[in-house]
């Protein structure tokens, strides 16, 4: 049996990253020559200098808000997609609301690689419980699992009790969908004494997977292995696993994609294994998404994985980049914590505490040098004040002493007292 999807899964570390760059300046430029907003959006860039990471991350990072601003002045796409790669195509709509289109040709949100590595191969049947209403979550695992060969029902969600019936009656072997809900299907059907031991894997997401919970699987004889995935992009990363089965550390990036983590609010990246949001660039001819923020947290992981895979490996879904929080009724953003950073070299990381005082809510700004110097708090909290019109405190620690969990606004206060 074939250890991986294809050798592209397996190529030099630095041919990949050459590839990738060679290929973006001529993607750019046909790129903006369709989508009228994202060339509008890199108004003044000179793509034909976008040649590697240094020069992308000179480039602006399009976040959800500005998406969708661009997509509500000119409905239903803001300009961000070849009208072209709509025929014969299907449109959604995500929460928010965003609108995504299908891109081009099978597999177009490359899942297939998740479900190979999760142990599918062609003539498995996958039961797909994600959502195939209105949000692109059931499509896009359902192209790459029948793009892979496998045999799908769309099972949709809800409904437990039928997808107990229909699992009892179909027998797949393969799940998909949010890691609970095969939990949560296996105790209903063993309370209706529904057989469902034909599942062996599965491939989740759209959720946190715990460890007690892939343990309880594994108890059961199914292997669970997850993805993370977004709308706009499909699947960014996949787990692999070890000969024994059990997982490697960390993600590894699907191919075609650029990565990124950088500080949240910010559009600078961060150093390896420092938790930053993830920023994508993508190669989909349909939507072709430039260093775009999906608001995820995470970090990339050194070396690569253990499984033969060399693309570049992050940890999985950490948290939520926008910390965005109302202080005293207006709010504070990142972004803005990030402008007070820039004024002072002295600074080289910063958070910012929110808390209450008795009735009233109340501001530490933590910060940390960038060198011998210490920031003079009594500056410092003048620009913070500046920027964000509330008044903190500016409370000065040493260097390390911040946790690395990406957070630039932490909302430490207790509303349940």
């Amino acid at each position: 049996m074939a250890e991986h999807f294809d050798d592209r899964e397996v190529r030099d570390p630095e041919a990949r990253e050459s590839a990738l760059f060679a290929a973006l300046p001529a993607f750019l430029t046909k790129a903006t020559s369709a989508a009228p907003g994202l060339a509008r959006w890199l108004e003044g860039v000179d793509l034909t200098a976008v040649t590697d990471r240094a020069a992308l991350a000179r480039l602006p990072v399009l976040r959800k808000p500005e998406l969708m601003e661009f997509q509500a002045a000119n409905p239903p796409f803001g300009g961000f997609v070849d009208p072209t790669a709509l025929r014969g195509s299907r449109i959604f709509q995500s929460p928010g609301p965003l609108w995504e289109p299908q891109g081009v040709g099978p597999d177009p949100w490359a899942s297939a690689r998740a479900f190979f590595a999760a142990g599918a191969r062609p003539g498995d049947v996958v039961h797909n419980a994600f959502a195939y209403h209105m949000t692109p979550g059931g499509f896009v695992l359902d192209e790459g699992a029948r793009a892979l060969g496998c045999t799908v029902f769309p099972a949709g969600t809800g409904n437990t009790d039928m997808q107990v019936e229909a699992a009892a009656s179909l027998r797949p072997n393969v799940f998909c969908g949010t890691p609970d809900f095969l939990k949560l299907m296996l105790e209903r059907a063993s309370e209706a004494g529904k057989d469902l031991s034909s599942f062996r894997m599965g491939l989740v997401s759209g959720g946190a997977l715990f460890p007690s919970l892939r343990a309880e699987y594994a108890a059961r004889g199914i292997s669970v292995l997850q993805c993370y995935a977004t709308a706009e992009f499909g699947v960014i990363a996949y787990e692999s696993t070890a000969t024994d089965g059990t997982p490697n550390p960390g993600m590894i990036v699907n191919e075609d994609l650029i990565v990124e983590i950088v500080r949240p609010g910010t559009g600078d990246p961060v150093t390896e294994g420092e938790v930053g949001e993830v920023v994508v660039t993508c190669f989909n001819a349909a939507y072709p998404l430039v260093r775009f923020g999906t608001g995820d947290l995470s970090a990339v992981l050194p070396g690569t994985s253990p499984c033969g895979r060399t693309n570049l490996r992050i940890k999985g879904w950490m948290g939520r980049a926008d910390q965005r929080t109302k202080v005293k009724g207006m709010f504070v953003d990142p972004k803005q914590i990030a402008e007070l950073v820039s004024r002072h070299d002295e600074i080289g990381k910063a958070r910012l505490v929110v808390s209450r005082d008795g009735d009233r809510d109340a501001m530490a700004l933590q910060v940390e040098p960038a060198g011998d110097e210490a920031p003079a708090p009594d500056r410092v909290e003048a620009t913070l004040r500046e920027i964000t019109k509330l008044g903190g405190k500016v409370q000065v620690l040493p260097k390390g002493a911040l946790p690395n969990d990406g957070k630039v606004i932490s909302d430490e206060r207790d509303y349940s007292k």
